[in-house]
């Protein structure tokens, strides 16, 4: 017997032709925390009351696959409400980062606060991401600029997942920025951060490796360089790309075969071309444009014209996008992007998935996949782009339990 059927429910599957992928009237059956069996009410193969265990009638509800949030800078020290008052009083973000405030003000609280402080901190925001559905996510480092600290973030990371019922995605952000000590000579940096990358792929406490590749952050040679470190220590990578400038990031990427190039507002058709045929992920932050109030959009038709999938996260970081609301995401992707509702789901799930390197076992509705799955209280899933600071979610399943 089947763990649990699911009957009279809905489901938006994210795979499939149909918009949404739906199914209407439906079943979907769990063992073993995989989806064994999902399809329309009338093909369950045999009485509904002797396959499963336990089978519970969702009364029309919709099923969806579990959200994922897959750019996150969720483990961190402190906060930089002082730098929001002076955006809002007139000064940019680079202003702020290069009088000493932006990343390395959040590395400063980062490096001084103890790992059970960190850990506390984080929890609280992992708990807003919890309650809206997110059953998978990526953390990254980067507040740290230094081996031990970097490896305090991606401990505390790590720990986050085998705590809740969340699977974390790590990723070691050490190119994020130049640490005050590095003052003026980036290169000696990147050196120090190459040296990190062997440390980091040993303790097996990273995933990925990202750079922040602009001109507040690192070159694109410099960039090459850590990437080619990780690759050389079996890491795959991804990377801040196009944010502030056209450098050539989404390119660079591409050479590389990232998972995914993320931000991408300055990207160039160029680069959507290098990302299609390598077939990385680009990964739009709807938060960090609205918070730094930007007003150049990311090449979202070049990105549909060359097929790149489009994938929205939260980016919650202290200074660019103190979010925590993956829901509103999938909102401002409409709204301030242009995505489509079915485009912007598709981008916390189906596409977040194969950003994190989880198509096979993530994103859809599909036999053989985890069964991670969120239950809500709407009418059609459009809904869930649709309205703004409403939670609709019933219940969040991971791995086939109830959270």
């Amino acid at each position: 017997m089947w763990d649990q059927l699911f009957v009279k429910a809905r489901l938006a599957t994210c795979a499939g032709n149909a918009p949404y992928g739906a199914i209407e009237n439906a079943a979907l059956g769990i063992e073993d925390g995989r989806i064994v069996w999902l399809g329309p009410l009338g093909e369950v193969p045999g009485p509904v009351g002797s396959l499963a265990k336990q089978v519970t009638s969702l009364d029309g509800r919709w099923i969806t696959p579990g959200l994922i949030d897959c750019h996150t800078h969720l483990v961190h020290g402190g906060d930089r409400a002082r730098e929001f008052e002076l955006r809002l009083e007139g000064a940019s973000y680079e202003e702020i980062a290069r009088a000493g405030g932006g990343i390395r003000s959040t590395v400063a609280a980062t490096r001084a606060a103890a790992e059970e402080d960190l850990y506390a901190t984080a929890e609280k925001r992992l708990q807003a991401l919890l309650q809206e559905g997110v059953t998978t996510m990526e953390i990254k480092s980067g507040y740290g600029l230094e081996l031990e600290a970097e490896l305090k973030q991606l401990r505390v990371a790590r720990r986050l997942g085998e705590v809740h019922p969340v699977t974390v995605r790590t990723t070691f952000l050490g190119a994020h920025a130049l640490p005050p000590e590095f003052e003026g000579d980036a290169e000696a940096y990147i050196d120090a951060v190459v040296e990190m990358l062997p440390r980091v792929a040993e303790s097996d406490l990273a995933d990925a490796v990202d750079a922040f590749c602009e001109g507040i952050g690192f070159t694109p040679e410099q960039t090459a360089r850590v990437f080619q470190a990780a690759r050389d220590n079996g890491l795959p990578v991804k990377l801040h790309a196009d944010q502030l400038s056209d450098l050539g990031g989404a390119a660079l990427a591409a050479r590389f075969g990232a998972l995914s190039a993320d931000h991408l507002e300055y990207t160039s058709e160029a680069g959507v071309a290098a990302m299609a045929a390598a077939g990385t992920v680009a990964v739009l932050l709807p938060g960090a444009f609205y918070v730094l109030k930007e007003t150049k959009l990311p090449p979202v038709a070049a990105l549909r014209r060359h097929g790149v999938p489009i994938a929205l996260a939260t980016d919650s970081n202290p200074g660019s996008a103190p979010v925590t609301s993956l829901l509103l995401m999938l909102n401002m992707g409409c709204t301030l992007f242009g995505l489509t509702p079915e485009e912007a789901l598709a981008g916390v799930t189906r596409n977040a998935a194969r950003a994190l390197g989880l198509a096979e076992s993530h994103g859809t509705l599909e036999v053989g996949k985890a069964a991670d799955l969120c239950v809500w209280d709407i009418e059609s899933p459009a809904e869930l782009a649709y309205r703004i600071g409403f939670n609709p979610l019933h219940r969040a399943i991971k791995a086939g339990v109830s959270r």
